[in-house]
């Protein structure tokens, strides 16, 4: 599993059969600092992420694991919006707050 921050969502209408009635999001990667890690990656909403939550998503072939995208031709998905989280004792992220 990885950190990303959901930056917004991507519309295709034009896709495989087996991708119908997901809603895409465009992830930025995100470190445990609470800073940006570089690059971004477009990822299967499971979860009802919203812009500017911080969610865990997993890739490849862990993608397929939900009960949602199954046997589904998924590479990336997010599972679970983040409440928060702590590095070596000390908050870094707690959802609602600006600066933890």
């Amino acid at each position: 599993m990885k950190l990303a921050k959901v930056l917004g969502t991507v519309v295709a209408t034009e896709k495989d059969a087996k991708l119908e009635g997901f809603r895409f999001l465009m992830l930025g990667l995100w470190g445990p600092d609470n800073k940006p890690a570089g690059g971004s990656v477009v990822a299967v909403d499971a979860v009802g992420a919203g812009v500017g939550e911080m969610v865990l998503f997993a890739a490849g072939s862990s993608a397929r694991q939900t009960a949602a995208t199954d046997n589904k031709p998924v590479d990336a998905v997010v599972m679970a919006i983040v409440d928060s989280w702590e590095v070596e004792g000390k908050e870094k992220y707690r959802k609602g707050e600006t600066d933890a």
